[in-house]
């Protein structure tokens, strides 16, 4: 036992001296806590941009904690830079909960929130969706590559 915890103490050593030690720029606490759990980026039938059609595209997000999260300015954003931008307002998620963001319009409620566009945001062809807290922070992402309907993140 000895032996094996002065190995493990030199290599430390070793590794902090070479600066090999990884950090992230979002806190661990953050990563486990919320998770973009599913993007369904293929509505059923053709895109026609109806308001059925629009809330068939969505993405769930998951609260893998066992207390409720504060997503208020939290944000939901896709890949293009075109303003294709979610903002949390107000909005706690439950314990071990999941919220769906869906694209079209619609009444807002614990499990479902609506973006309220008027035209499809995530690409069948591929995109990436970035959750980020109040602060900017990048807390999870998800990309896809087109090909199907939805995408376990």
């Amino acid at each position: 036992m000895r032996t094996i915890r002065m190995a493990g103490m030199a290599v430390l050593g070793i590794v902090m001296t070479l600066g090999l030690v990884v950090t992230s720029s979002v806190p661990a606490q953050a990563i486990t806590r919320m998770h973009i759990y599913k993007i369904q980026y293929n509505s059923p039938g053709p895109d026609n941009g109806s308001n059925s059609s629009l809330n068939a595209e969505w993405v769930q997000l998951h609260n893998r904690s066992g207390s409720r999260i504060s997503l208020s300015g939290w944000t939901l954003r896709d890949n293009c830079g075109c303003g294709h931008v979610y903002t949390f307002h107000n909005y706690r998620i439950r314990a071990h909960g999941y919220v769906k963001i869906h694209t079209g319009r619609g009444t807002n409620t614990q499990t479902d929130r609506y973006w309220g566009r008027s035209w499809y945001v995530w690409n069948n062809t591929g995109d990436r969706a970035t959750l980020k807290n109040r602060a900017g922070t990048v807390i999870d992402r998800c990309s896809y590559n087109g090909g199907d309907t939805s995408v376990l993140c």
